[in-house]
């Protein structure tokens, strides 16, 4: 798409939509996710996966137990048997007979906080014996990332603690092999976790549209004179725990190294950014505190032309060509021939799946031939870096949808397709952008950019 073709005009606001309860997962949703891990394991031939989970770092963890060890460290060890056990410290003992699904109970207060009780202070080594550790001659370490290097043999990198790992190491056979093993959730083609079905969309749109709404409520509420905590305000919502650092920063950001909200009021003319995520969806947007293209800097005064308009042209160029069977690194491509890396500067991935997690892993970079998959939750994630301009951001979440899995969300939940279709219609008939039939936007906000702040009612189309 040609960027010379965006408007900026006066349009109506999207859709929000408040008060939307979350969506349980299901029993057999649990079961599905167990299964596909044992077949993965089947697949290569692992004895068992150790997975570790911190409050940070428990998406892996929380994928089959349904909980995280919040301020406390937790292993799972699930056998190929299906057979699994939990270690868990002090605090969340009590949580093995929530989880998700069954497991036996193994207690160290090595996981607990510090100067907590000691009591029952068994080495690591004793727990992984109970468990037969030293019986297993294939085991997979899944903290929360695999590793990618060209020049590094990633199955031996570990991102688990060096003292679980170590006691790890000394509890099995000198034959036995030790390979970080996320893969089996988030990598590649085959990844459990890559991929979602009907439920599991239903589950985390309910994040999504969260951060569209708090976004929405957000950018309606700047002004001059607005505090950046008051915008921070707004961008947190019914006691969920945000999965990025919160962002409200007007003028210049990471003054003193500070990452969050402070009590500066905004001022007319600064640029501002606001992010937040929840679990299935980030929204976010980057402008002027302006309300026309007068009011740009004097160095600035062709940001639309050199940023903002080719930045959402690409959005569009994403929106419109993404599609159920294409390789990652086609999009990656389509990109770079749209906005170039090397004017624009940008260098992460255009775009990487989500779930419980803001980044969970991305098909999408050069040269990848990962399929893009119905089922994936997908964020729209490209970040132009020009020197000298303010940046510009539309992150928001969509889904990869073929029209069996839209047909069971329609029957099953037919209010969240109903917020769907009001979505899909004001991405077409309000933005004029010829939406892919395969994408299902999740958030409410999905292209939706206004690059000056206090020009509420004009927004970027086609």
């Amino acid at each position: 798409m040609d960027f010379k073709t965006v408007k900026l005009q006066a349009i109506p606001a999207p859709q929000g939509f408040p008060d939307v309860p979350p969506v349980p997962l299901s029993d057999a949703t649990i079961q599905t996710r167990k299964d596909k891990l044992l077949t993965g394991m089947k697949a290569e031939g692992f004895d068992a996966l150790i997975i570790y989970a911190d409050k940070e770092h428990g998406s892996n963890f929380e994928y089959l137990t349904g909980f995280i060890p919040r301020f406390e460290e937790g292993l799972l060890v699930l056998k190929k048997s299906g057979e699994a056990a939990v270690i868990l410290g002090n605090e969340n003992l009590k949580m093995a007979a929530h989880s998700r699904i069954p497991v036996a109970l193994k207690h160290s207060p090595y996981f607990s906080l510090p100067n907590q009780p000691m009591d029952n202070e068994k080495p690591l080594e004793a727990l992984f014996h109970e468990l037969g550790l030293q019986n297993l001659t294939r085991i997979g370490l899944v903290g929360w990332k695999m590793f990618t290097a060209t020049h590094a043999d990633n199955k031996q990198f570990f991102d688990l603690p060096c003292f679980i790992v170590d006691a790890i190491r000394n509890s099995v056979s000198a034959c036995a092999v030790i390979e970080n093993a996320a893969h089996l959730f988030i990598g590649g083609d085959n990844g459990a976790r890559i991929t979602n079905n009907a439920n599991e969309i239903a589950h985390y749109e309910y994040g999504a549209n969260l951060a569209s709404t708090c976004m929405l409520n957000a950018m309606n509420a700047v002004e001059p004179g607005i505090r950046e905590a008051e915008l921070g305000h707004y961008l947190t919502a019914e006691g969920q725990y945000n999965t990025v650092v919160t962002i409200a920063a007007a003028g210049q950001r990471f003054e003193k190294a500070n990452l969050y909200p402070t009590y500066k009021p905004l001022q007319r003319g600064q640029p501002l950014s606001m992010t937040t995520g929840f679990k299935g969806g980030l929204s976010s947007r980057t402008g002027f505190i302006i309300a026309d293209e007068s009011e740009l800097p004097t160095t600035q005064k062709d940001y639309l032309n050199r940023v903002a308009k080719p930045y959402f042209a690409a959005i569009v160029t994403w929106l419109e060509n993404i599609h159920i069977g294409m390789k990652g690194g086609e999009i990656y491509s389509l990109i770079e021939n749209v906005l170039p890396k090397e004017k624009y500067g940008w260098h992460l991935n255009p775009g990487h799946l989500s779930a419980d997690e803001e980044w969970m892993s991305s098909p999408i970079f050069k040269h990848s031939t990962q399929i893009l998959k119905s089922g994936m939750i997908l964020q729209i994630d490209i970040i132009p870096s020009v020197k000298g301009y303010t940046g510009t951001s539309a992150e928001e979440s969509i889904a990869l949808a073929d029209r069996e899995l839209q047909a069971e969300i329609q029957r099953a939940w037919p209010e969240l397709w109903a917020r769907i279709e009001t979505r899909k219609r004001y991405i077409v008939d309000v933005l004029n952008i010829k939406l892919s039939d395969d994408v299902i936007p999740l958030s409410s906000t999905v292209a939706y950019l206004r690059p000056f702040l206090l020009a509420k009612d004009k927004a970027f189309t086609c």
